[in-house]
């Protein structure tokens, strides 16, 4: 793998996917953007998303990594990994709806193997269409890192089951249709052994007992979470997910390759910000005339950017084909998770320091990436989550 900030791939496939994917977001949906006056920091409505998900589908991008069986193309984790990159690098704000990361089939996740007819038909198969979205609902305001002592419970009633509990940070919650809820059984379910067992849920956010609020605005800005808040809200038991108990494994089930493919779309940003700075460090002009990069300080700070860049993406898809593989790559998803936030955010520091006031000043591009990467240091498991994964890793090899 060689260093590019416009990456080319000898694999044909890919070249041509990467190559249709950036005549798609440079052109036709950044001038939708344009058009609707979307910026980070705005509200997103359904409106402004059900016609990128309907077009990202006739494109053939969202939800193309799924089996053709449902309309997808079955596309491996590196060249899922190549187009979430690109869309990382290409500063659009709806990047994330292409390929269903916003409230779509990547969101979903792995519960379609989990999935009966009833929830296909009503549920995820509209979702993968584009015509319904979800959120996932897993975190509370006491159970971070630790989901286990989530406090959200289900009780069994009948036919049915009530759920009771308060979720947080809930992506893609403003415009959802229905939430994939984890919840602690209680009641005639609850384990005498005291180990807990969860369950998942496909709760419709109209039901009765169910309220959508605001969300905490995260430090990018954007308004994309909700908390859920359920109230003895009657649940059906045809809404179940797998069985009773595998709420927990369905919920953490793909956190091995998700944690992999969280990378890109940051390496992605973090790209882009090295080519803003570049492109700012040849343009400024300092003493006598001569631009920003003609010091060897600003020199050596952007062979440092570059270099952290290609180590971390260089590492991350290693893992990413031994994935595809079929090997077991548990350990390096750690490294790579660990890796890509640290070196990401260092980069992002530095293209702060070299924009000088610019990159303090809100509304600018470089600002935002700031803000948006330094949450990646805590989201999908913080950097000191990761090193205990590592440690443990490596204190049971022999």
């Amino acid at each position: 793998m060689t260093f590019s900030l416009r990456p080319a791939y000898d694999d044909p496939r890919t070249a041509e996917l990467v190559d249709r994917l950036r005549d798609y977001i440079d052109g036709e949906l950044a001038d939708y953007e344009r058009e609707r006056g979307i910026t980070p920091s705005g509200r997103l409505t359904r409106a402004d998303l059900e016609p990128v998900w309907r077009r990202s589908r006739e494109l053939g991008f969202y939800g193309i990594h799924l089996p053709a069986e449902y309309g997808g193309q079955g596309l491996d984790h590196t060249r899922l990994a190549a187009l979430k990159e690109e869309l990382g690098a290409s500063g659009r704000v709806l990047a994330s709806s292409v390929l269903g990361d916003m409230g779509g089939p990547l969101r979903a996740g792995d519960i379609l193997r989990h999935a009966t007819r009833h929830q296909l038909d009503t549920y995820l198969l509209p979702l993968i269409r584009g015509e319904r979205a979800c959120c996932f609902s897993l975190t509370e305001a006491d159970a971070g890192s630790d989901v286990r002592s989530m406090s959200t419970v289900a009780v069994r009633d009948g036919d049915a089951y009530r759920l009771t509990g308060h979720k947080v940070f809930s992506s893609a919650g403003p415009f959802a249709d229905f939430a994939i809820v984890v919840a602690r059984m209680a009641g005639e379910d609850e384990p005498t052994d005291g180990k807990p067992r969860f369950s998942a849920f496909l709760v419709d956010l109209d039901s009765p007992g169910c309220r959508v609020e605001d969300g905490a605005v995260p430090m990018s800005g954007e308004h994309i979470e909700s908390d859920i808040v359920l109230d003895d809200c009657r649940v059906p038991a045809a809404n179940l997910l797998g069985e009773e108990g595998e709420g927990m494994r369905i919920a953490l089930g793909r956190v091995t390759t998700n944690r992999l493919l969280h990378c890109p779309t940051v390496l992605g940003a973090t790209r882009r910000a090295l080519d803003l700075t570049l492109d700012r460090a040849r343009t400024r002009l300092v003493a006598q005339g001569r631009p920003l990069l003609s010091l060897q300080a600003i020199q050596h700070k952007v062979a440092d950017m570059a270099t952290e860049l290609y180590a971390a993406r260089s590492m991350t898809y290693a893992a990413l084909a031994a994935l595809d593989q079929g090997r077991e790559v548990h350990t390096e998803a750690f490294m790579c998770k660990l890796f890509v936030a640290e070196s990401a955010f260092r980069i992002l520091d530095e293209a702060v320091q070299i924009h000088g006031k610019e990159g303090l000043t809100q509304g600018h591009e470089i600002e935002f990436l700031f803000r948006k990467i330094r949450m990646f240091r805590v989201l999908t498991g913080t950097s000191e989550i990761q090193r205990n994964g590592i440690a443990r890793a490596l204190a049971f090899q022999h």
